[in-house]
C-alpha cells in the first residue's frame, strides 16, 4: 500500500482484521504511528452508523489504532479511516523543520543531535557539541530560515541498508546497527542540498510550505549539550 501525502491525507477504507479490547488492527492503514519524536495520528474510525474517535496511533507488529470503544465494530467489516489534519500537518511541519535544524546545527557547530521530541506546538532538540561555547541561536534561526525560504525540494527514497551506510553525505547512521539484518531496505528523506538521513516520519514535499522559526528557549542539559525548543511563526 502505498504511502500517504505527508499533509492533508485524505479518509481512507481498509478491513479491521483484529480487535482487542478498545484496539483496532486494519488490514492496511496510512496512519502514522507514534516513533522518531513525531506523535502518532488520531481522527475517526466509522462505518455506516457509527464512529468512534482514534487516539494516538502506536507502533507495534501491526499498527495499533486505540479507539474510545469497539462497540458494533466487527472483524471483517470495511471501515473509514479519517485523520485529522490538522495534528497531522502540525507535525509533518515540525519534522522537516527538526531535519534542518539538526543539520545546520551540524554544520555550523559540528553539533549532534542527540535526542528530539515533536509536537504540535513546539519542538525541542537536544545537541551535544564539541565546543557550546561556539553556538550563537541568531545564526541558527537566520540559516534555518533562508533554507525554508529557499524552496528547496525533499525527496523520499528507499534504499539499501548498504547504500545508507556508504553514502559520504549521510546523517544519523547510528541508530542502524539495532534494526535487524532482515530489514534491508530503509526510508531515507532528503532535503536538497541541505540533509540526507534515513527517517521515517512525515515531510513536507517543498520547504515553501513550512514557517519559519522562532528559538524559544536554550536549556543547559549537561557537558556539552544543550537543548534546543523552537516553534514555528503560525503556531
Amino acid at each position: 500500500m502505498s504511502q500517504h501525502p505527508g499533509i492533508n491525507p485524505p479518509p481512507f477504507r481498509s478491513t479491521i482484521s483484529a480487535i482487542d479490547k478498545n484496539i483496532i488492527f486494519l488490514k492496511d492503514s496510512f496512519c502514522y504511528p507514534r516513533g522518531g519524536g513525531q506523535q502518532g495520528d488520531t481522527g475517526m474510525i466509522s462505518k455506516t452508523n457509527i464512529e468512534t474517535e482514534l487516539l494516538e496511533t502506536l507502533p507495534g507488529e501491526s499498527i495499533i489504532h486505540p479507539v474510545i470503544s469497539t462497540d458494533g465494530f466487527n472483524v471483517g467489516d470495511e471501515v473509514l479511516c479519517t485523520i485529522n489534519q490538522q495534528r497531522r500537518n502540525k507535525n509533518t511541519s515540525m519534522h522537516t523543520v527538526q531535519h534542518i535544524v539538526s543539520a545546520i546545527a551540524n554544520d555550523m557547530f559540528s553539533a549532534e543531535t542527540v535526542g528530539n521530541q515533536i509536537s504540535e506546538e513546539y519542538t525541542r532538540i537536544d545537541l551535544l557539541f564539541p565546543d557550546r561555547d561556539k553556538f550563537n541561536s541568531d545564526d541558527l534561526v537566520q540559516a534555518v530560515n533562508d533554507i525554508i525560504n529557499s524552496h528547496k525540494n525533499v525527496r523520499i527514497h528507499n534504499w539499501e541498508r548498504d547504500r545508507i551506510l556508504q553514502h559520504e553525505q549521510m546523517r544519523h547512521t547510528k541508530f542502524m546497527d539495532r534494526i535487524p539484518s532482515s530489514v534491508t531496505e530503509l526510508r531515507v528523506v532528503e532535503i536538497v542540498d541541505v540533509d540526507l538521513c534515513p527517517c521515517g516520519g512525515t515531510h513536507v514535499d517543498n520547504t515553501s510550505k513550512l514557517d519559519e522559526i522562532i528559538i524559544t528557549n536554550v536549556k543547559s542539559k549537561g557537558a556539552g549539550k544543550l537543548r534546543i525548543s523552537y516553534s514555528l511563526n503560525n503556531h
